[in-house]
């Protein structure tokens, strides 16, 4: 009989989201009558933009004609892509990128998850908590040993350095859960500390387009010698309305090294390069090229109009928990809102309070980390008139709570 892989039973039994999945799905048996307002699994509801629609059906229409048909394409993307993304996310904010040192992929999730196959098992990984659960499990199933660095009120959500040595940095910024931006001095401690330990930052980016400040950084490449130690993983997911169409990528600077086992560096471009041309066949062209329209002026303005429609949605939610007495953090430059849950009540008890009394849908802080219990997190993508409901329906039923 084969043998499986005992770190996969080191895992909660289910992932977060399809937990929450199941549990609404049985509230919604019992109950079919209820309207749900969905704020818990960040997916969008506004459709793709014009001009990627259109993008998207003329690359359908090639590949319906022998003359502009495509097969495989390279893995690591077509370069009219690549060099959009160069020029518009890193050029424009004066960082230099190489056409290899751009990886497209079909999701920021499934890089964070394969991007860890490039490192020894015996590497010690520092992760922020709260924290995306994708960085923990991927780990855990390979067998790596994490540190959690806690991001609490007390510290502004601004995670300490690991008191000993790491090898492998995950930071989010904006973060996903709290909504926190890291500033450059931030990001400035961070880079110094991967420099002077000879470790690695895995930067996700994937909701820097939310950033309105113009102070705080989209890129860690901002940040001096960053390209020395960090890679940074970015996605059209929320920015441009993705969720089911798969596009992202991943940026390795050849400058990035990592070390054998006898203590020798090696730059992981290639290797890198050498997994993704050997277990992935990159993304399909009309998504490729519908990805690219998003760089175009009209593309450009339409992405604005629905981002500036997400974080109006944001304020509405600050505005309304606020009014409701509960504690918010984010929602300001990122789409999460991180409230703390009323009357010390745990995560998934206000979980299903939201979800029976309220008839709304959130995601319970605990499912993020240690240090997310006692937190609940609310997402702005949603139509305005059901975020407006769903924020009113959570206000009438803490004030009726609050007259008993």
């Amino acid at each position: 009989m084969a043998q499986i892989n005992d770190n996969y039973l080191k895992l909660k039994t289910g992932y977060l989201f399809p937990e929450i999945a199941r549990r609404v799905k049985e509230f919604q048996d019992k109950n079919p009558k209820a309207e749900l307002i969905r704020l818990g699994i960040g997916d969008v509801v506004l459709p793709l933009p014009p001009s990627v629609i259109k993008a998207f059906h003329e690359g359908v229409d090639e590949m319906a004609d022998s003359r502009t048909f495509r097969g495989y394409g390279p893995e690591q993307g077509y370069p009219f892509l690549i060099e959009a993304i160069i020029k518009n996310d890193f050029q424009s904010r004066g960082i230099n990128l190489k056409p290899t040192e751009v990886f497209v992929s079909d999701g920021s999730k499934c890089d964070v998850g394969n991007i860890q196959e490039l490192f020894g098992l015996k590497t010690v990984v520092a992760v922020t908590d709260p924290v995306y659960p994708v960085y923990v499990d991927t780990n855990i199933m390979a067998g790596r040993s994490i540190i959690y660095l806690p991001a609490t009120v007390e510290n502004n959500f601004d995670p300490p350095l690991p008191s000993q040595k790491v090898d492998l940095v995950y930071l989010c910024s904006p973060n996903n859960p709290t909504g926190t931006v890291m500033n450059k001095s931030a990001l400035e401690k961070w880079v110094d500390y991967a420099r002077k330990n000879e470790s690695i930052i895995l930067f996700d980016a994937a909701y820097e387009a939310f950033i309105s400040d113009a102070s705080l950084p989209h890129s860690i490449y901002e940040i001096e010698g960053a390209k020395e130690v960090a890679i940074e993983l970015r996605s059209f997911s929320k920015t441009a309305g993705f969720t089911g169409t798969r596009c992202a990528y991943t940026v390795v600077p050849e400058e990035v090294m990592a070390k054998d086992s006898s203590g020798k560096k090696h730059p992981l471009n290639p290797l890198w390069l050498r997994r993704q041309t050997t277990k992935f066949n990159g993304v399909s062209y009309p998504v490729q090229k519908a990805a690219a329209a998003c760089y175009t002026m009209e593309g450009k303005k339409e992405i604005k109009k629905q981002i500036d429609y997400t974080m109006n949605n944001a304020r509405l939610i600050l505005e309304g928990l606020a009014k409701a007495g509960l504690q918010t953090n984010g929602g300001i430059n990122a789409p999460y809102i991180w409230l703390k849950t009323p009357q010390k009540m745990d995560s998934w008890n206000f979980f299903d309070k939201l979800l029976g009394e309220c008839h709304v849908v959130g995601t319970p802080g605990s499912g993020f980390g240690p240090s997310g219990e006692g937190y609940f997190r609310l997402n702005a993508f949603g139509f305005v008139e059901k975020i407006k409901e769903a924020v009113h329906r959570i206000q009438t039923q803490l004030q009726i709570e609050e007259k008993l």
